[in-house]
């Protein structure tokens, strides 16, 4: 392989495979940007953009995009839990659903000279010394590309890592699965501009109205709670009950997805000519927000590896990403983890939300987390 077809080819065309893919079609390199499935799509995500979210937007040149879609701007955080109910302004965010985020972003991906290619699953395979080969399967075709780097955006559980990849995927004994459902702007209750948490001893739940007032609906259930509980509309409707909140009888029918098991690591985040991000990179329990800006952080984050791998690969590339995903993104999801842990406990958790309602100062460090109030700042990579 002395010339691959492309220079980087982008498995997964979420929030953080279509922004790379922006990213680097716009330093002129031949990018193929790769989904297995068509768009629009709904996903499950608590469609909440923080802070960290929209200053990776806004770095990318990307933040008009959510203006002209209608996304909702976010004033407030509502947590309820045991009965209490706490109430927190938000400095920053906005609510959006991810299948008009994910079309736009694709559509922006393609205006800067990315070409896509879905529905099409995507496998990383062999190395060779130029190139990294990759097979494009459609229906019953299977097709074979290459390129100088791949990168791998394609989610939980990612079936883009073939057996060939010396990446271990480890997955906590502990981590509970996610499940999400969207009902129409008609359920009444659950105000727009407002995240509704609801916390639960067996897991928790999310609700935001999106830019067309329907409500959209992301949880976070103990895996052996929600078979007992017989799925996720049941398990829903006892943590809405546990938290006080009105209950949602409309869930009961809606169409219920779930996901693999949330909190996982991939060890390590990088082979030869290969780079994970976003969820394939790793994942814990997020709040409100987080798992989006973790994402679109580390496509910023990505793009001058990407750029070095043009002209050479070596394994220090690898190490470097291993130790920016730390940086940038490992300590955020150290915070949503040391979170999770105080919210599965409901004594310490319930301590916690009496003393944020006496003292609210005591919430500035995490309303600072939500902001984006970080000194490390992620800055474009000039194109060479």
């Amino acid at each position: 392989m002395s010339a691959p077809e492309w220079d980087v080819i982008v498995i997964g065309a979420g929030p953080a495979g279509a922004l790379a893919a922006h990213q680097l079609a716009r330093c002129q390199l031949r990018v193929l940007l790769v989904d297995k499935r068509t768009f629009p799509r709904w996903k499950i995500c608590g469609s909440c953009l923080n802070g960290v979210a929209l200053g990776a937007l806004e770095t990318a040149g990307l933040g008009h995009l959510l203006d002209g879609l209608g996304a909702v701007p976010l004033q407030r955080i509502r947590l309820g839990l045991q009965g209490r109910e706490l109430e927190l302004a938000l400095p920053a965010g906005r609510s959006l659903s991810r299948g008009r985020l994910d079309l736009a972003l694709s559509e922006a991906a393609v205006a800067a000279g990315a070409v896509l290619r879905a529905p099409c699953e995507a496998t990383v395979a062999g190395s060779h010394p130029a190139g990294r080969e990759v097979l494009l399967r459609s229906g019953a075709d299977v097709q074979s590309t290459s390129a100088r780097v791949v990168l791998v955006a394609s989610g939980l559980g990612s079936p883009a890592l073939g057996p060939e990849l010396p990446i271990e995927i480890r997955i906590s004994p502990q981590a509970r699965i996610g499940a999400g459902c969207e009902l129409d702007a008609g359920v009444k209750g659950y105000g727009r501009g407002t995240i509704h948490m609801a916390i639960g001893r067996h897991g928790y739940v999310g609700l935001v109205r999106n830019e067309a007032g329907d409500l959209n609906l992301a949880a976070a259930f103990d895996r052996p709670h929600l078979i007992a509980a017989g799925g996720p509309a049941a398990s829903a409707a006892e943590v809405l009950a546990e938290a006080g909140f009105d209950p949602l009888p409309e869930a009961a029918a809606a169409t219920w997805r779930a996901t693999p098991a949330l909190t996982r690591r991939s060890n390590p985040p990088a082979a030869d000519r290969v780079l994970l991000l976003g969820d394939a990179a790793g994942y814990v329990e997020p709040f409100t927000g987080e798992g989006m800006g973790w994402a679109l952080v580390g496509a910023l984050a990505v793009v001058p590896l990407v750029l070095q791998g043009q002209q050479e690969w070596n394994q220090g590339l690898e190490r470097d990403w291993a130790r920016r995903h730390a940086l940038l993104i490992g300590s955020r999801q150290r915070f949503c983890h040391g979170l999770a842990f105080a919210l599965r406990r409901p004594g310490l958790s319930r301590a916690l939300l009496v003393a944020a309602g006496r003292w609210p100062a005591l919430t500035a460090p995490l309303l600072q987390h939500l902001e984006g109030a970080s000194r490390q700042q992620i800055t474009p990579e000039p194109c060479r």
